[in-house]
């Protein structure tokens, strides 16, 4: 951990997370017209955020902060990849890890890692299809598009919301706090898929607290003391390749699991990439 790493990630520990957050929250859904849109223009401004490619761009029309960070884009503005057996990238964003589930264990950083039987809940019936398999993270910035689609087509078998901190997810947190994201608050959506199962884990973070997903709408908040779940079963939801499944409001980590030998990411799809929904991160 270097001096820098120590001075952003150290206080957060003493942080009051979920507090934080709920205070947050309140400025970011605020619809105070001024209030509300000076924000938008100075985080466009200072993140050089490209408006054009956003289906709504004048900043009057949306209702609040958080409207305008969860925005949609236009129609064809991150096509979805027609290669046959490609694995399309679930969200905007750049690739903090991706490799191989070993015995296990799930690298995070500079010789950190957590597991995937931590990072899913705890349950060893959960975890164990992903027991050597493949995974990758991918870090969204406040500038990035924050609504996340399918890598392939699925259906739901399970949700899980499990509790947890919200240390921030930024790439000093990320090199400094241990099993960082199987310590914070996060929901694991579980598919049956063609490959057999896939994990999409929604990793929330400070300020991050709110996720949410198409089919059951906000998940967090509330903040919980315990894993909660719902498994689906009759009218289990089918979403295609593409299709949005979720949401943060306000930016965060998905990261994304398959069964042994099941895909194969691509050559250049390594650590500090930066990555469009929609691409072909993988093969089948």
């Amino acid at each position: 951990m270097t001096i820098k790493e120590a001075l952003t990630t150290l206080p957060q520990y003493i942080l009051p997370h979920h507090f934080l957050s709920k205070v947050m929250a309140k400025f970011t859904h605020s619809e105070i017209k001024v209030w509300k849109n000076l924000m938008i223009s100075q985080i466009i401004k200072f993140y050089g955020i490209n408006m054009s490619e956003a289906k709504e761009q004048n900043i009057n029309n949306f209702a609040s902060f958080n409207h305008f960070f969860t925005r949609e884009l236009k129609q064809g503005a991150r096509p979805i990849t027609s290669i046959a057996n490609a694995i399309a990238c679930p969200a905007d964003g750049a690739v903090s890890q991706a490799g191989l589930i070993k015995q296990g264990d799930i690298f995070q950083a500079k010789g950190k890692s957590f597991t995937a039987l931590d990072l899913l809940g705890g349950d060893p019936k959960v975890a164990e299809p992903f027991e050597n398999g493949s995974f990758t993270t991918i870090y969204l910035s406040p500038k990035d598009y924050h609504r996340l689609h399918m890598p392939i087509k699925g259906t739901l078998t399970e949700m899980i919301h499990i509790p947890g901190r919200l240390f921030s997810v930024n790439g000093a947190t990320v090199n400094s706090v241990p099993g960082l994201f199987a310590r914070n608050e996060r929901v694991a959506c579980l598919f049956d898929t063609e490959l057999g199962p896939m994990a999409l884990i929604l990793v929330g973070a400070i300020f991050v607290s709110s996720i949410e997903t198409t089919w059951h709408g906000v998940v967090t908040p509330p903040s919980i003391e315990s894993v909660r779940s719902w498994k689906y079963q009759d009218d289990a939801p089918v979403i295609d390749k593409g299709k949005e499944m979720g949401r943060f409001n306000m930016g965060s980590t998905i990261i994304v699991l398959f069964g042994k030998d099941k895909v194969k990411w691509e050559s250049e799809f390594v650590a500090g990439k930066q990555v469009q929904l929609g691409e072909m991160i993988g093969r089948i």
